[in-house]
């Protein structure tokens, strides 16, 4: 099991929480996303118009609605607001954080580069394009987009972009840069807890577990109730073997904010790598409630549940959905075509599908001759016992048994009489 690394958080609306995550074996590592949240408010004007006044008001039902968690009726609510108010970048912004929520990262990306359109100095939409890159692995699209943004009049030391691109040179492996950025923050806001936790990550990368541990620390001191600096120093004692305070370390997270997703993801990744996997799948569950656009939540839910097939045959048939959830997010991603092939050929209500999948499998997925020879061995496996199904399916059935004619005894005793 390899592990499985996520990005630095931030405050309020979109910077990304750090995570390691131990559990089924990944072969890459895109950061973990922190659920996003609407701006709440619209630029007022000196004097509004009649329009803007029904703007505003459309606004107002649209974020109750989103409060409210009707995101349907949220999303009709801002397009609304932008026909009356074509101008209105909230608006729009706020159209990508209800995509994002459903879990459609492609119109989330097509929303925030509307708003940039409409404001290109727009400091929330940009945060949320650029984590959007991140996710996707393209990191100098991720740089370029900030690095752009800190070079506009106004924005040179606009902390949150800056804390973002040390996010961003980190995941791309410019430490350099991502330790001069980092410190960049703390030399105009030294109490900056984002950016000792960021700091840390980057010693955290180069293997320097102990420094590591130090700037997490002095991030602790700061804001002991951010949940992200003590999954940060969970991440540091897993490395440093000390499962226990990990395990402390994101139980803590998770107390001070239960829809902290990086927590509970990691402490799914702990039950899986103990074979815990109910305790895994619980955990998994949440973060894919959480955070439904999330690949790695599904991914791991579906070893999770694959973990259980042995006992219930039904729950292989659950893992190969959220494999298949996993590959909606990421799609031909390899460990989730040979999870899903795996996982159906527990049930033979998913025996079709298990061989589509480990066909896919065998072409994408398996890496040595010897895992194709295993494959190769399920394929057939999985057909002859199609074939048999359907030779009992097709099998005329055996007549009825002749009925039995009631014979009399051969010497029938008296029935005996009480005294």
């Amino acid at each position: 099991m390899r592990p499985f690394r996520t990005g630095a958080r931030a405050s309020l609306l979109s910077l990304a929480t750090g995570a390691l995550v131990l559990g089924a074996g990944c072969a890459s590592t895109p950061e973990k996303k922190a659920s996003p949240r609407p701006v709440a408010s619209q630029a007022a004007t000196p004097a509004p118009t009649p329009a803007q006044e029904s703007a505003s008001e459309l606004f107002a039902e649209a974020l109750a609605a989103y409060q409210a968690g009707e995101l349907e009726d949220a999303e009709e609510g801002f397009e609304e607001v932008l026909e009356e108010d074509g101008e209105s970048v909230t608006a729009q912004f706020n159209l990508g954080v209800i995509a994002e929520r459903r879990g459609d990262a492609d119109e989330a990306r097509e929303a925030y580069e509307a708003a940039l359109k409409m404001n290109p100095h727009h400091v929330p939409s940009l945060l949320n394009l650029g984590r959007q890159h991140r996710q996707r692995e393209q990191f100098d699209a991720a740089i370029a987009l900030y690095e752009e943004a800190l070079r506009a009049p106004g924005h040179e030391h606009e902390v949150k972009l800056l804390n973002n691109l040390t996010v961003a040179y980190r995941l791309a492996g410019k430490y350099a840069q991502a330790e001069a950025t980092a410190k960049r923050v703390l030399a105009r806001t030294k109490d900056n807890a984002d950016a000792y936790k960021n700091l840390s990550l980057v010693y955290y990368d180069q293997k320097q577990y102990r420094l590591a541990e130090l700037v997490s620390i002095n991030a602790r001191k700061l804001d002991d109730k951010d949940p992200g600096v003590h999954n940060n120093l969970g991440m540091i004692y897993l490395k440093l073997g000390e499962r226990p305070r990990a395990l402390a370390q994101f139980q803590k997270a998770v107390q001070l904010d239960d829809a902290f997703a990086p927590g509970h993801l990691n402490i799914g990744a702990m039950a899986l790598a103990f074979r815990d996997y109910a305790g895994a799948e619980r955990e998994f569950t949440r973060v894919a409630a959480l955070d439904p656009g999330s690949y790695e939540a599904h991914l791991y839910r579906g070893y999770a549940l694959d973990g259980q097939k042995g006992r219930d045959p039904k729950k292989g048939l659950a893992a190969g959905e959220s494999f298949e959830k996993a590959l909606s997010l990421r799609k031909d991603f390899p460990p989730a075509v040979c999870g899903a092939g795996w996982a159906y050929a527990a049930d033979k209500a998913g025996w079709d599908k298990a061989m589509t999948y480990l066909a896919r499998c065998k072409d994408v997925g398996a890496a040595s001759s010897a895992e194709k020879q295993q494959i190769d061995a399920k394929l057939k496996g999985l057909l002859a016992m199609k074939q048999s199904e359907a030779a009992k399916a097709a099998a005329p059935p055996p007549p009825p048994a002749a009925a039995a004619t009631p014979q009399p005894a051969a010497n029938p005793e008296p029935p005996a009489k009480k005294q």
